[in-house]
């Protein structure tokens, strides 16, 4: 049902949508499914659905017609670039050149070919002597300083991925983020807002703007919670 749901609310907003994976459950429905999304601020209004999902309603999988309580865990990751660009502009480092230490001759002792490059921004130094070229040792700098500046933007995006893991809760009670009860009544209601709904129908067509945008919008000025 939720998978219905999104893809319904993602094809409303206009946002283009691929099914990358779709695991059947065991018996019925959908165990787990993977959606890429793409369009202007999709990420921004999809991790406002991030979180557990409960869902009671009579399951038509039961013969007996019981009341079924089930949970869904929604988790929205952004996309990582994998092609880091390395832009290093001229006013962000400091070229220091010096003579080279060593072996040498009187190359060492006449020229200073050897390069130091600072990078300001994140005080990362470099340095190149082994070249009798000065430019040849800027040249070689340069391709390290881009090198340590490449690792360290790649650690970086790796470490916003992993807090984003760390806030993926456990499908557990208490847990929920929006409860869709089914019976004995209708009510759709959004626990970190209060936001709610009677005509769960129409939030099952996928209208779920009026709970995301509550959602952000509470994030953006937090007294704004009741």
């Amino acid at each position: 049902m939720l998978f219905r749901m999104y893809i319904r609310w993602l094809e409303a907003k206009g946002f283009a949508y691929q099914v990358i994976d779709l695991q059947p459950g065991e018996e019925a429905g959908i165990k787990s499914a993977t959606i890429e999304v793409k369009g202007d601020y999709a990420y921004g209004y999809l991790k406002a659905e991030s979180g557990v999902h409960r869902l009671v309603r009579i399951s038509p999988f039961d013969a007996n017609k019981r009341r079924h309580t089930s949970f869904a865990s929604v988790f929205v990751y952004p996309e990582i670039e994998d092609n880091i660009q390395v832009d290093i502009k001229d006013d962000e480092i400091r070229i220091d050149t010096y003579r080279a230490s060593g072996a040498g001759g009187q190359h060492v002792n006449k020229v200073s070919s050897a390069v130091r490059i600072t990078h300001i921004p994140t005080n990362i130094v470099v340095q190149c002597q082994n070249e009798r070229s000065q430019h040849k040792n800027k040249e070689t700098a340069m391709k390290i300083l881009r090198s340590r500046l490449y690792q360290l933007y790649k650690e970086k995006e790796e470490e916003k991925l992993a807090v984003i893991q760390s806030q993926k809760k456990k499908i557990e009670w208490g847990s929920q983020i929006r409860s869709y009860v089914f019976h004995p009544y209708n009510l759709v209601k959004d626990h970190r807002t209060g936001v709610e709904t009677g005509n769960t129908q129409k939030v099952m067509d996928g209208d779920l703007d009026p709970f995301i945008n509550a959602f952000l919008s509470q994030k953006e000025n937090p007294d704004s919670k009741k």
